[in-house]
């Protein structure tokens, strides 16, 4: 009984430990340019399987995200790549991470909200990080004839086993303490996420991913046509919901140019 207590009391220490140490971690999120904004676009055809949105026309962004974590960094998104027509970043994430004296090989990780090549880009530039992709979508990628839509050619390093990659089957709690947390929000595409980022100043914050493009498209539950499952997207759009009002949590959705301001210009960073 005496060693039982003293293990029980030795854990707790350790947990404790552990406890302070997340709590001491220095977290920020910041925004990268992963694309040239293009002129506004009608939303009504391909983002409403109900074209609920008439004749409005939105700005697109295209954003990926720095998440440092004490000593350790995790890419969200990469963006397209270089040489995408029309749309090509002015700035390469290589570039823009060394404007802040990051180097690619510090990146623990990079990850992935889902296949589409307008998210997944630059990937091939972080071969030393530890990818983190849905389990639907990496099964997507690596299948011997990838479907139209699958981006997989970026991913040969990692397909090739050259580089570490963990398929996530549900949500990831990325470095142990809670305050990064993939979300297994499938239904834009089968292992489609998004994340959450749980900071000292700014609070929570809910990264979309494409579970949603634009603030009318969640206001409404909106599906566009193209998605992988319709009733997979409207359970995760109320599962995203749900979590914003538990968490208070500030919503960035990734292609809405509306909530670019919602984080400091680069190279500034939220905490």
């Amino acid at each position: 009984m005496k060693r039982t207590l003293i293990n029980l009391a030795a854990g707790a220490g350790l947990f404790a430990g552990l406890l302070m140490q997340a709590q001491a971690a220095d977290l920020s999120l910041a925004r990268f340019d992963c694309g040239t904004p293009q002129a506004p676009v009608a939303v009504n055809q391909r983002f409403s399987d109900t074209f609920a949105y008439g004749d409005l026309k939105l700005q697109f962004v295209f954003s990926c995200y720095l998440i440092k974590h004490g000593d350790e960094y995790m890419l969200w998104d990469t963006g397209h790549a270089m040489t995408a027509p029309n749309v090509a970043p002015k700035t390469s994430l290589v570039d823009l991470l060394a404007k802040l004296d990051v180097k690619p090989e510090q990146l623990k990780y990079v990850g992935i909200s889902h296949y589409h090549a307008d998210h997944t880009g630059q990937v091939a530039s972080f071969p030393q990080s530890m990818l983190l992709i849905g389990k639907g979508d990496w099964d997507a990628i690596t299948a011997p004839k990838p479907a139209a839509g699958v981006n997989a050619p970026p991913f040969a390093h990692w397909m090739s086993g050259g580089g570490k990659v963990e398929p996530l089957v549900n949500d990831k709690d990325v470095f142990g303490d809670g305050s990064v947390i993939i979300l297994n929000t499938p239904g834009h595409t089968p292992g489609h996420h998004s994340v959450l980022v749980k900071l000292k100043e700014k609070g929570n914050v809910l990264i979309t991913g494409d579970l949603v493009h634009f603030q009318e498209n969640y206001d409404s539950n909106g599906v566009p046509w193209f998605n992988a499952s319709r009733a997979d997207t409207l359970a995760s759009i109320d599962r995203f919901k749900k979590m914003a009002a538990a968490h208070k949590a500030t919503v960035i959705i990734q292609h809405d140019a509306r909530d670019i301001n919602k984080l400091p210009a680069f190279p500034a960073a939220a905490k």
